[in-house]
């Protein structure tokens, strides 16, 4: 009898001692490999991992920034990377979005810019010269369709002019760099290892806009921006000017107020150690997340005024 006890007194204090030191488990929607969207997921999950008592993220492979809003609200992940523009098109319900999603943000990321790339002796010199070309566009559900369908509108051009490839970025650069393709768009951050990769071995080409188009596509849709990236970045001539698009961290706005915070000071709380997890982290001004194109999460609006 002792010894029965004895045993059931153990496994009652295994059982007290594993529900005690569980950890809720949180998954972030990133996108597809290549891209700079989920080695940012891995980094964000490193914080929660090592800052946050009581949680443990991990990033998921998505179709993108495009997907991400919905997989947030339909409860898929807990968290998400996604464009600033494509996030303010999901909360009003407007553009690929047919009902407005219920999600919030949490803070601002880095900014990813539209690479558009082909190879010298490809003939495309602008935008209009892609018109029955063979490009990669990036996965279905990511965010380089929606910003290229912006783009293309400029010019009195759809998606359905080109001959489109919906190939993760890695795919495509790949398929750029093998013939298969004409030119590759990716919306990423910069440097992104799709675009290094190919670049190592083959000589890039990026489509540029020009002044006067780069103003008309900023005044027509003023989320994007205009980026100079420099020229040591990809080894090009000259510095290139493409475009910028913000990214934020997103959560449901049904996320619990406590559990916010907790993750929101293991992320913002430990900037050094992003930075030191990804280079990308540099971007990050985290007073900046109080002037996103949509609604803040009540945690977050309070953990930014309190750092101001």
């Amino acid at each position: 009898m002792k010894l029965v006890l004895k045993t059931m007194a153990i496994a009652l204090f295994a059982l007290t001692s594993s529900n005690a030191f569980a950890q809720e488990k949180l998954r972030i929607g990133t996108a597809s490999l290549g891209g700079a969207y989920y080695p940012m997921g891995q980094a964000l999950s490193n914080m929660v991992n090592k800052h946050a008592e009581g949680y443990e993220m991990v990033p998921i492979v998505t179709g993108g920034g495009a997907e991400n809003p919905r997989l947030v609200d339909s409860g898929e992940v807990d968290l998400g990377i996604a464009p600033a523009s494509l996030s303010f098109l999901a909360v009003k319900g407007k553009g690929p979005y047919k009902d407005a999603l219920n999600i919030t943000a949490m803070g601002t990321l880095h900014s990813s810019i539209l690479h558009m790339v082909t190879l010298p002796g490809s003939g495309i010199e602008g935008i209009e010269d892609l018109k029955g070309k063979r490009v990669a566009i990036g996965p279905a559900g990511g965010g380089t369709i929606s910003i290229m369908r912006n783009l293309l509108s400029l010019y009195d051009m759809k998606i359905e002019d080109l001959t489109p490839s919906f190939l993760s970025y890695a795919d495509g650069f790949s398929q750029l760099a093998d013939g298969n393709v004409d030119a590759s768009f990716a919306l990423a951050g910069f440097p992104t290892s799709a675009v290094m990769q190919t670049g190592a071995t083959n000589e890039l080409k990026f489509i540029e806009l020009g002044d006067e188009m780069m103003n008309t596509l900023t005044e027509k849709f003023p989320y994007y921006s205009n980026v100079s990236v420099p020229a040591d970045v990809y080894k090009t001539a000259n510095d290139i000017t493409v475009i910028g698009s913000a990214n934020m961290l997103i959560a449901s706005g049904d996320m619990d107020e406590e559990r916010a915070t907790v993750l929101l000071e293991s992320i913002y709380g430990n900037l050094d150690d992003l930075i030191a997890e990804n280079a990308l982290a540099k971007q990050i001004v985290p007073v900046d997340s109080l002037n996103l194109p949509i609604p803040l999460h009540p945690a977050a609006t309070k953990y930014f005024e309190s750092i101001k």
